[in-house]
């Protein structure tokens, strides 16, 4: 069977569309379905690679080398469906794919429109996913944007003609709102009659309607807002406020029986529910004892969705090793403009545990993520760093232990004497910087002895790349003849995927990023032990 399920947001954005259509479906894996997810993005970029991540948050990168929104990281974590390019679909796809067809004939000199090109177009991709897998039961939509938006117009219009098409038992729509609360704390349902309003008006009528809230909605005010909204009274639900995190939202709708009546509504007989995976998480949660400071010594700290897989997988690393993990959002700039790293991240500063320089692009504050680095390494303080974090590594190496007071990435200084980081050389002379980098699942082989084959108690390992520069093979010799482990490397040992620092705590930095690929039921390896060590040393 290929079942459906249209999520939509009204009133504002950012009310959790993509934690609730996420949680629905670790709801229905629960129950044994079959579950793909897809977003919608209105944006007319075809992806999200090229974008700031102060405006849109990081990019995830699927297996197959897709430069995705963040929801799709929220779906990893939450579901067990593959993710591919097929379940990111923008605007920006659409038009293109419309416009090269239009090019080449394929719709026989007809007036090309919105209607029924664009939404046709929309329904195909939606479509394909659902066949891509024959064992799909359902297909859950995230439409990104909010009702209302010019933008998002095309998605929702494909939204009706699917539940018309394909039968109020196949294809549902959910919708999510916000009851805001006012001076005296009192709960106002007529922003939530707007926004189905303006659904109705679009020709849909929510199934189901998801309230965010600051509290659990009363019986009366549900069935005041399902009245007013043409619903029925058992069809509306709560996301209310929690002060635990998102990863209990399943459970939350799990109380309010949201899966059951989401079964009932496409026909699908009920079944046993097994969500143990959760609320063992969530005993993790409860038993976690003492708390770890770790310091993101990062170049994007002033919006949280930048860095959001690292956090995601920090605290994961929490659940699993049993201690509170304290995010410490230190901006490179700072340490780079200080007197010294100390006075940043020592006890006299922020006083952090363990250190972690993510991913980046761009020459600002990279000389303070080098001076965070020296200091972790001459304090022995665990290090983790992740694509540019390990490439700090390699620079910090080569200027305080071997001397070269000028090594450095030529993505910084393309004339530096000693370019311990360079260009891989197929892309040297691309100009088109819109999916041009090493990116996707690739095989990385550890070396026997080392903490990342310890880690992941394999050494065959596969995890996501993103990133153009790549340790510079000309000085493999001089960086190992000093003391730097090289401890990984891809499948032909063309290229360094992990170096370690000798007789330290735990300093390691790996090419790849292990973040995209951790669960809050299966921590990554490398953050775990990362954690692990943090906790050790300040034990």
């Amino acid at each position: 069977m290929n079942k459906f399920i249209f999520v939509s947001g009204g009133v504002c954005s950012s009310l959790g569309k993509g934690v609730a259509a996420s949680s629905l479906g670790a709801l229905l894996e629960g129950r044994g379905l079959n579950v793909r997810m897809v977003k919608c993005d209105p944006y007319i970029n075809v992806d999200a690679g090229t974008m700031s991540p102060y405006q849109h948050g990081e990019v995830y990168v699927t297996d197959d080398g897709a430069e995705t929104d963040l929801d799709l990281g929220n779906y990893a974590r939450f579901t067990s469906g593959p993710l591919s390019m097929a379940n990111s679909i923008t605007t920006g796809q659409v038009y293109r794919s419309v416009i090269q067809k239009e090019r080449e004939g394929r719709y026989l000199g007809r007036c090309v429109q919105v209607i029924p090109h664009i939404t046709d177009e929309i329904k195909s991709r939606i479509k394909a996913v659902a066949r891509e897998d024959g064992d799909t039961d359902v297909v859950i939509v995230e439409i990104g944007g909010t009702v209302g938006d010019i933008e998002s117009i095309p998605f929702l219009e494909t939204a009706r003609q699917m539940i018309r098409e394909e039968g109020r038992l196949n294809a549902i729509s959910v919708h999510l709102t916000l009851i805001p609360e006012v001076a005296g704390g009192e709960l106002k349902t007529k922003p939530t009659q707007h926004s189905v309003k303006a659904m109705q008006e679009q020709g849909i009528q929510p199934d189901i309607l998801i309230c965010r809230a600051p509290v659990m909605l009363d019986e009366a005010t549900c069935r005041k807002i399902a009245l007013f909204t043409n619903m029925e009274n058992d069809s509306v639900f709560t996301s209310y406020d929690i002060n635990t995190t998102i990863y209990e939202v399943p459970l939350i709708f799990f109380e309010q029986k949201l899966d059951q009546i989401v079964l009932k509504k496409l026909g699908v007989e009920s079944r046993h529910a097994n969500l143990k995976p959760w609320y063992t998480m969530m005993d993790k949660f409860a038993a976690r004892r003492g708390r770890v400071r770790i310091g993101i010594v990062g170049k994007y700290m002033d919006l949280h969705d930048s860095y959001k897989s690292v956090y995601e997988a920090l605290f994961h690393a929490g659940l699993e090793t049993g201690v509170e993990v304290e995010l410490v959002k230190i901006d490179s700039a700072r340490v780079e403009e200080a007197d010294d790293a100390a006075g940043v991240l020592g006890p006299q500063g922020e006083g952090v545990d363990g250190v972690l320089v993510p991913g980046g692009f761009g020459e600002r504050g990279i000389n303070g993520m080098v001076r965070a680095a020296a200091w972790a390494r001459e304090n022995g303080i665990p290090y983790f760093g992740i694509c540019l974090g390990m490439q700090i590594m390699v620079i910090e190496w080569g200027r305080s232990v071997l001397g070269w007071e000028d090594a450095n990435s030529t993505e910084f200084k393309q004339d530096t004497k000693h370019p311990v980081i360079s260009l891989l050389e197929e892309q040297v002379d691309v100009k088109n910087y819109g999916g041009t980098m090493r990116l996707g699942k690739s095989e990385t082989v550890a070396e026997p002895g080392s903490r990342i084959m310890a880690a992941y108690g394999e050494k065959n390992i596969f995890e996501r790349h993103r990133h153009r520069y790549e340790f510079s093979n000309n000085y493999r010799k001089e960086m190992t003849d000093s003391g730097l482990s090289l401890t990984a490397f891809t499948a032909d040992r063309s290229l360094v995927e992990c170096v370690e620092w000798p007789g330290h705590p735990w300093g390691l930095g790996v090419q790849f990023h292990p973040e995209f690929k951790s669960k809050p039921t299966a921590a990554s390896p490398l953050f775990r032990d990362f954690i692990a060590a943090v906790r050790d040393r300040r034990a």
